[in-house]
């Protein structure tokens, strides 16, 4: 994997983590995540 893609990846995963983390209990729970699970999504960004 070239650094390029790594770092866009990288920044993919953050913005997931974040975009995720802000929403409210309530709402995850709407869309079946929970705050567990916000990790775990983020990282298939990363891949």
């Amino acid at each position: 994997m070239n650094p390029i893609r790594i770092a866009k990846s990288w920044i993919s995963y953050r913005r997931t983590l974040s975009e995720l983390g802000s929403l409210s209990n309530q709402t995850l729970a709407d869309i079946g995540v929970s705050r567990y699970d916000i990790r775990t999504i983020a990282s298939r960004s990363f891949r």
